[in-house]
């Protein structure tokens, strides 16, 4: 996938495991913006870590301890959240699940 792609297939896209129980595809980007899919297992760990990245994110399965900025609270399918940027953040899987991340501007490192 290049950031010229406009339609992207839902086969398309390697899986990658940046975490124990985590794996991650790029659904689409532009230098603008980012869209990824992730999935856990159940008690899988997004570690608390920091970007300069604007980030918002949609529970599309499952349930998430989220917390960002020392604040903790618990979403369930359909619930989201956005981080500013540098704000530490990380999740933590109540079961398996599925997060839709996107990203203004697109995470560079990513498509390493």
């Amino acid at each position: 996938m290049t950031s010229g792609d406009l339609f992207i297939s839902a086969d398309h896209g390697d899986w990658v495991s940046p975490e124990p129980g985590v794996t991650r595809r790029i659904m689409a980007y532009l230098p603008e913006m980012m869209m990824v899919e992730v999935v856990f297992e159940k008690d899988a760990i997004g570690a608390k870590h920091s970007h300069p990245h604007i980030q918002a994110s949609y529970v599309a399965e499952g349930s998430f301890e989220v917390t960002i900025d020392g604040r903790t609270e618990t979403l369930l399918k359909g619930g989201s959240f956005i981080v500013p940027p540098d704000l530490v953040h990380g999740v933590r899987a109540l079961e398996p699940g599925r997060l839709i991340d996107t990203f203004t501007p697109h995470r560079a490192e990513f498509l390493k």
